[in-house]
């Protein structure tokens, strides 16, 4: 029979795995009684754990979000792949590479000495390019998205131009967060000058206060990332860009996309993708790349160039 801790692991793990577990299958899947579980929930929730119950005949439970970070029960593979995202972090915001290092060595100190083993046997350097992207408050890129996100106008004071300093703030409702050549911009609706504009987030100060909500405007484009590449226009040579959503947090996709993406952050784990190449089935492989689930767009040509692609690949490992 499972000693307790080990039979708390189990549950913790099941309960991170799906998002609803009905009380029976939980208790046939560690083999104790559901009162057993009902303990056992109890013993999480101690723990720092936000477990929810619900009652009734088709009553069971849920691991929600909470107001601290809990402890987290990591499987290997996590394991070794958070320790190579750690070491390859880059994200162009202020404070989250150095919190990157740390984390890492938290994580190291606590790994078995298997898993130790391995995650030192993948030293990397992260090698930065000539004339990287310029450093962002992450405190800026945080009230920036929450204004994107709440739909709220955004006073701000922008660098940039003559007498900044006299000026008065700068008034915009926020509708998009975004990423473009290493960069992240402001895709909003300038109030004061009555037009959409794009605004640097690392020459941008965010005023304290919320501004009042807007309801969103259709952007003079067919979307963001139409709008954004004709902001742009000359800075991405590739005749085939396409779109996609992918599984994976905009941090992260940005930074492995290449200068010429378009990254928009759609939740904590999703984003919107532009990418380009010299063909539809090389767009097709660079969305391939992430390897993370991924939901295309369009146009029409790189739906058909990753069916190219997955009939190749399938047919590359069929004997």
């Amino acid at each position: 029979m499972s000693t307790p801790s080990s039979r708390l692991l189990s549950l913790l793990s099941l309960l991170q795995a799906r998002r609803d577990w009905p009380g029976g299958v939980l208790a046939d899947r560690l083999g104790v009684s559901p009162r057993t579980v009902r303990r056992d929930v109890d013993r999480l929730r101690e723990l720092g754990y936000p477990v929810h119950a619900s009652k009734g005949p088709d009553g069971g439970y849920r691991l929600d979000a909470g107001t601290q970070m809990p402890p987290l029960l990591l499987d290997d593979e996590q394991a070794v792949a958070l320790v190579v995202a750690l070491q390859t972090a880059s994200t162009g915001v202020a404070g989250v590479d150095e919190a990157a290092v740390r984390a890492l060595a938290t994580l190291r100190h606590v790994m078995p000495a298997r898993l130790r083993t391995a995650a030192d046997a993948l030293q990397v350097t992260a090698v930065t390019r000539r004339g990287d992207r310029p450093e962002v408050d992450q405190h800026v890129l945080l009230a920036v998205g929450a204004a994107v996100r709440a739909r709220e106008v955004l006073r701000f004071d922008y660098e940039g131009g003559t007498d900044a300093g006299a000026r008065p703030a700068r008034r915009a409702e926020a509708h998009h967060l975004v990423t473009w050549g290493g960069r992240w911009y402001l895709v909003g609706y300038d109030l004061d000058r009555a037009d959409w504009r794009t605004f640097r987030v690392d020459r941008l100060t965010p005023k304290s206060g919320s501004g009042p909500r807007f309801a969103p405007r259709a952007l003079p484009a067919a979307d963001v990332t139409a709008f954004v590449a004709e902001r742009f226009a000359g800075s991405t040579p590739w005749p085939c860009r396409g779109e996609a959503e992918v599984a994976m947090a905009a941090t992260e996709v940005a930074l492995w996309a290449g200068r010429d993406a378009l990254v928009e952050p759609l939740g904590p784990d999703r984003s919107r993708v532009a990418l380009s190449a010299w063909s539809w089935d090389g767009v097709a492989a660079r969305f391939a790349m992430f390897g993370v689930p991924l939901r295309v767009i369009g146009p029409a040509d790189l739906s058909d160039a990753m069916r190219r692609l997955s009939d190749r690949a399938t047919a590359a490992v069929t004997s």
